[in-house]
C-alpha cells in the first residue's frame, strides 16, 4: 500500500470535479489522495439513508473468505447509530454479535432502534440484516463526557516506531524477491497483496512464513486509515476504529498452535471501549494477544495505544476456529 496521505492543503479541496489537466504528475497524486479519501470515508463506511432509523450499505470489501469483512459490518452499524444521536455525546462502548455470515452479493439494511435517552448515557440497537435475517445485532452505547478525578492505564508497550519499520506490502515484497521461496508460500503472498485494504500496518516482528512456531499468543504492530480523514468528528474515527480492529486479529489466538492451521475461523462477538480522542488516520499501536483458548473457541483482546502513550481504545473478540495438522492429507 503506498504512502498516499493528503495534506492539509489538499483535503481542504475536495469538493467538485477536478481535471488531470495536461498530464503533471503532481495532479495525477492530488487525485489519487482524493480517490483514496473517497474510497475510505464515503464508500466504505458510507450508508444511505432508506427511511427514519433504516439505512442501506452497499460497498463492500471481501476478504480471502469470501464472506463480509465483520469490521466493515460493525464500522457500519455504527455509523448508523451514531446519525441518531446529537453531536454534544460521544461513543464510549459497543457490543456485537455476529448471527449470520455476511452476503457480498447483496446489500447490508441497518434498522436503528432508539432504546434509551438519559441525561448522561444514551443506547442505541443496531441490526444488520440481509436476506430478511439478521446477520449481525450491534448495542451501542453514547456517553456525555464528564470529568472525573478517577484517572489510571496500563503503560505502553516500548517498541520501535512506525518509522523505523516497513508496511506489510513492503515486508511481503522483500520476502518474495529471496530464492527458493516455497510455491504455495510465494502465492499466499501474492494473494494477500491482491487483497486491496484501506489500512497500513508495520509489524513489529513481521513472520511471514506460512510453518510458524508455535509462540505466546501477543502481537504488536502499528496501524492507521489510509489516506487523511482530518480532525474533528470524534464518531467518524470512531467508526474507522471499528474497520480497523478487526482486522488481523482473532488469529492471535492461533499463534500459540504450532503446525496446525486454521481450515474455518470465524468471530462469534466483538466488543469495542472508546476512552478518549484518537485520529483513525495516525498510527496507534495495536496490541493483540490471547488470555484463553479451548473448546473450539479463542478469545482475544486487544488495546489501541497513540503514539503519545495513551490508551485510546480497548477491544474484545471471541471466535471458533476448526483447526488441522499442516501436512493433513485427505484419504480417498
Amino acid at each position: 500500500m503506498a504512502d498516499t496521505r493528503a495534506t492539509d492543503e489538499t483535503s481542504d479541496n475536495t469538493g467538485g470535479n477536478h481535471s488531470s489537466g495536461d498530464g503533471n504528475p503532481e495532479s495525477r497524486e492530488v487525485e489519487k489522495i482524493r480517490d483514496l479519501k473517497s474510497v475510505l470515508v464515503t464508500s466504505v463506511l458510507n450508508l444511505e439513508e432508506l427511511d427514519v432509523n433504516l439505512y442501506r450499505g452497499t460497498h463492500h470489501w471481501v476478504p480471502r473468505s469470501r464472506r463480509l469483512f465483520g469490521g466493515q459490518i460493525v464500522g457500519q452499524a455504527l455509523v448508523a447509530a451514531a446519525k441518531s444521536v446529537g453531536d454534544d455525546v460521544y461513543v464510549h462502548s459497543l457490543h456485537c454479535y455476529f448471527v449470520r455470515a455476511g452476503d457480498p452479493t447483496v446489500a447490508v439494511l441497518y434498522q436503528v432502534d432508539h432504546i434509551r435517552d438519559g441525561r448522561s448515557f444514551m443506547v442505541r440497537s443496531v441490526r444488520a440484516i440481509q436476506h430478511g435475517q439478521p446477520i449481525l445485532i450491534c448495542q451501542a452505547s453514547f456517553h456525555k463526557l464528564q470529568p472525573s478525578p478517577l484517572q489510571h492505564q496500563f503503560t505502553m508497550p516500548m517498541v520501535p516506531p512506525p518509522e523505523d519499520l516497513l508496511t506489510e506490502e513492503q515486508l511481503i515484497h522483500l520476502y518474495l524477491t529471496k530464492p527458493n521461496v516455497p510455491e504455495k508460500l510465494r502465492q499466499f503472498l501474492n494473494q494477500r497483496l491482491a487483497n486491496e485494504v484501506p489500512i497500513e500496518i508495520k509489524p513489529i516482528q513481521p513472520q511471514p512464513s506460512l510453518r510458524r512456531p508455535a509462540t505466546e499468543p501477543r502481537k504488536l504492530f502499528w496501524v492507521r486509515a489510509q489516506g487523511h480523514i482530518g480532525e474533528g468528528n470524534m464518531k467518524l474515527h470512531c467508526c474507522v476504529a471499528a474497520y480497523i480492529s478487526d482486522y488481523a486479529f482473532l488469529d492471535t489466538a492461533m499463534l500459540s498452535l504450532a503446525d496446525y492451521k486454521a481450515k474455518f475461523f470465524a468471530s462469534l462477538d466483538h466488543s469495542m471501549w472508546f476512552h478518549t480522542t484518537f485520529r483513525s488516520d495516525e498510527w496507534m499501536l495495536y496490541e493483540c494477544e490471547s488470555p484463553w483458548a479451548a473448546n473450539s473457541r479463542g478469545l482475544v483482546q486487544g488495546r489501541m495505544w497513540r503514539r503519545d502513550g495513551v490508551l485510546a481504545v480497548s477491544c474484545s473478540q471471541e471466535g471458533v476456529f476448526r483447526v488441522q495438522p499442516v501436512n493433513h492429507r485427505n484419504k480417498l
